[in-house]
């Protein structure tokens, strides 16, 4: 009997980006160098490239430097969700441009050179759909794409990577109006698939090896065409979202809308300057 199985490795030997590097050149550089002492990791028809926003990040020249850190974090803030005082200074859950809710708008220090800070991809879709057509077109086989960074995630402790954009992958499979093993209809389950590769391949690439990316094998049902619907899609609409706000935050607008219902000023803000 044949069950469903996968694979995923990290690819070594991918040096450090700068800015304007062909990421393209050098992912195929690197996956050629490991092919040629293990003839079965080059690269498939169906294979999934998941790679770090970082390269793709520093490939499109998003590094800026220190000082600047907390003024890039407001420009690329569109809606401060929690903000609370640490030990460790202020932390701030922010929605970014691209969309996504994530501390200090994805903006990172870690893995990039001294004295400098690295945004986000501008658009982290736009830079999946550039790198799969590329490595399509120069090994004429379909593979998908994933870009990812590292999410902190409500009730969870710890992080874990996520998609942020993707290219020729199906991101989701909607399971409902199916049944489960006892034959139950299910209402509510959408399985996310990209996340759960790119928390896969994060196994296999580390946080401080200098693995920027992995190959996963064995979804090749999964890759699509390039232009199908991008990480952008996985972003929960605002008037679906439960939790749009951090708990100080939520107490204090309802605070607020209360005593505007009654007649009272707006008490003074709790919370963003709370003690966590």
């Amino acid at each position: 009997m044949s069950f469903p199985r996968f694979s995923a490795w990290a690819v070594p030997g991918i040096p450090e980006v700068q800015a304007g590097d062909d990421l393209v050149a050098l992912i195929l550089d690197a996956v050629a160098r490991q092919a040629g002492t293990e003839p079965d990791l080059a690269l498939a028809e169906g294979d999934i490239l998941v790679i770090a926003s970082k390269i793709v990040a520093k490939a499109e020249g998003m590094l800026v430097p220190a000082t600047d850190r907390e003024k890039v974090i407001a420009d690329d803030t569109v809606r401060v969700v929690a903000e609370r005082v640490t030990p460790n200074g202020i932390t701030r859950i922010v929605e970014t441009r691209q969309g996504l809710i994530m501390a200090a708008a994805g903006i990172d220090m870690s893995n990039v050179p001294d004295g400098y800070a690295l945004r986000l991809p501008e658009d982290p879709d736009l830079s999946a759909r550039t790198l799969c057509a590329a490595l399509r077109e120069r090994l004429g086989i379909a593979l998908g794409i994933i870009v990812t960074d590292t999410f902190g995630r409500p009730w969870r402790v710890g992080q874990t990577d996520v998609a942020i954009g993707a290219a020729g992958v199906q991101l989701t499979e909607d399971l409902r109006g199916s049944t489960d093993a006892n034959g139950r209809p299910l209402h509510a389950t959408i399985a996310v698939l990209a996340d759960e590769i790119a928390g896969a391949a994060d196994l296999v690439k580390g946080k401080a090896g200098g693995l920027p990316v992995a190959v996963v094998r064995g979804l090749g049902h999964l890759v699509v065409a390039v232009d199908a619907p991008g990480a952008r899609t996985l972003v929960r609409p605002l008037e679906e979202d439960m939790f749009r706000f951090g708990s100080a935050e939520a107490y204090q607008l309802g605070y607020d809308t209360a005593r505007a219902e009654l007649g009272g000023a707006p008490a003074k803000k709790r919370g963003a300057r709370q003690e966590s």
